[in-house]
């Protein structure tokens, strides 16, 4: 589900940032409020990062003695993706298992739709591995499926997953399944 939040961060920006008159343009701090979100990239309360929609106040920066840094409290809205149990999204199938296939659903990498949850659809193995319906429809590599979201976990950090959400997805319902034949315009942070 997408959101508007509004956030309050800390900037640091660095005092070599200073113009002539000892003065930290705007700018500057727009930019590295950017880099940092880029680099946290989601929170498990709010979800993943996707824009910033508006500024609403930049207060009085405040300089740290030891690095010379100058903080400036930032409190702007921000657009964030936060998924739901319930919820009906789309993913593109990227790995194909016996057991099940790993969708990506925008920003979230690693949503399993398990096989047990793909009613009517067997495992055919082979070089290019698929699911195929008793309908004949099939689920293959670069597939966009219409799934419903089982569960959405939060994990900080487990071997190369950092701050990501991880989701469990299931084709058990009205209108869920394959819906193209190649990948869609899916964002990749």
């Amino acid at each position: 589900m997408f959101c508007e939040v509004e956030l309050l961060r800390d900037v640091a920006v660095l005092a070599e940032n200073l113009d002539r008159n000892g003065v930290i343009s705007q700018r500057s701090i727009i930019t590295r409020l950017l880099e940092d979100l880029v680099k946290e990239k989601s929170s498990k309360d709010h979800g993943y990062f996707l824009a910033v929609t508006s500024l609403k106040n930049i207060g009085k920066g405040e300089v740290v003695d030891e690095s010379g840094d100058i903080f400036f409290p930032v409190v702007f809205n921000c657009r964030t993706f936060l998924p739901s149990k319930g919820e009906i999204l789309q993913g593109v199938v990227h790995h194909i298992f016996s057991h099940g296939v790993f969708l990506r659903c925008g920003p979230i990498k690693y949503a399993f739709l398990s096989a047990r949850k793909m009613p009517n659809y067997h495992y055919v193995a082979g070089e290019n591995p698929v699911f195929l319906s008793d309908e004949l429809a099939k689920i293959e590599n670069d597939i966009v499926v219409r799934f419903v979201v089982l569960g959405v976990r939060w994990i900080e950090k487990r071997r190369l997953v950092k701050k990501e959400f991880v989701m469990l997805a299931s084709l058990v319902g009205d209108s869920l399944g394959p819906i193209s034949l190649s990948g869609s315009d899916e964002l990749d942070l």
